[in-house]
């Protein structure tokens, strides 16, 4: 088990050096700092003072290092269209994208494992077959397409929902504003939550789906069902806890990428995260906030594919069993 953990930890951690490596090479190598920060006007004594400051003139390992560490702390410079420190502007935009996806992925979770469950059940039922006709949406239309019908009909027909923005907030940290507290801030979190998680829901409820057909044709369901068991005995305590190994691989990877997905949801609800603001910083090739989101996106996927490691090996036994020195 330390053996796992440890080379799962290293590999969390090379993958992680890569990806400050790509960071890096987008913050110095694309445009010009020194004409973001100062503009055409300066002169060049002021180019100079800056490019020291900035430690520009040192070699190319030496600057990496320097941002890695700096990484490291949280610090990764100054946004060339705001100018503000860029950590700033992530701590006042993540707690944002972070309910957003807290929201997203607890609708693709529940919905995703309730909704599979029932249709590997009822499989030839008529409900059934309705809810993966209808989850077919949510797999063919692509994102923005399918916030802008919600949009259209629960904003702008039925006018039960807002169409754009947060909504109230209230504040519980210093950096922290929540809409988890206040009517408007949950209504507002509805529409765009479902944009998100759709597709994360549908592949969930389909992955558990063809996992409990499976499942429900192994020869212990078969010994289950000859015993007498109860049938919520057998589906939900033999079989869905069967399935529970590769959803939770899959469902790991999906919920990391609603971060990274946010991008867009964000953009249609003009949601104030950090997706949004990453949107704002291509469009002004603000490289600082570019190379910090990349990070940050970076972190959650390897941070979260970690997790879902080291539950894949508690959960599954085989992985106990097959580990070296356990013997054949």
């Amino acid at each position: 088990m330390l053996a796992f953990i440890i080379r799962r930890v290293g590999q969390a951690v090379a993958v992680l050096f890569t990806v400050g490596l790509v960071a890096f090479c987008i913050f110095r190598f694309m445009g010009d700092p020194v004409e973001n920060l100062l503009g055409q006007e300066a002169t060049q004594a002021d180019r100079e003072a800056l490019i020291e400051r900035l430690g520009l003139d040192d070699p190319i390992p030496v600057q990496y290092v320097r941002f890695v560490g700096n990484a490291l702390q949280g610090e990764f410079g100054i946004s060339y269209r705001l100018g503000r420190p860029v950590s700033e502007l992530i701590a006042e935009r993540l707690p944002a994208t972070l309910e957003l996806a807290m929201v997203s992925a607890l609708f693709a979770l529940v919905f995703g494992v309730l909704f599979g469950v029932y249709t590997g059940i009822r499989r030839d039922g008529v409900l059934a077959n309705i809810v993966m006709s209808v989850s077919l949406v949510g797999v063919s239309l692509p994102t923005f397409l399918i916030g802008i019908l919600l949009i259209w009909i629960f904003a702008v027909e039925l006018g039960w929902l807002p169409s754009f923005g947060r909504g109230d907030t209230v504040a519980i940290t210093e950096n922290w504003d929540s809409v988890l507290l206040t009517a408007s801030g949950l209504k507002s979190l509805i529409l765009p939550g479902i944009t998100l998680g759709l597709y994360q829901m549908t592949l969930i409820m389909r992955l558990v789906r063809s996992e409990m057909l499976e499942v429900l044709r192994t020869d212990y369901i078969r010994f289950a069902r000859a015993r007498g068991l109860r049938r919520q005995a057998i589906y939900f305590g033999h079989a869905l806890k069967n399935t529970l190994v590769p959803v939770i691989t899959v469902t790991g990877l999906q919920l990391g990428s609603i971060i990274a997905f946010a991008i867009i949801t964000e953009t249609v609800f003009q949601w104030p995260g950090v997706g949004l603001l990453f949107v704002n910083a291509i469009f002004f090739v603000d490289i600082p906030v570019m190379a910090a989101y990349l990070l940050l996106v970076g972190t959650v996927f390897v941070t979260i594919n970690l997790i879902v490691d080291l539950l894949y090996f508690a959960i599954d036994p085989r992985l106990r069993f097959d580990a070296p020195g356990k013997g054949a």
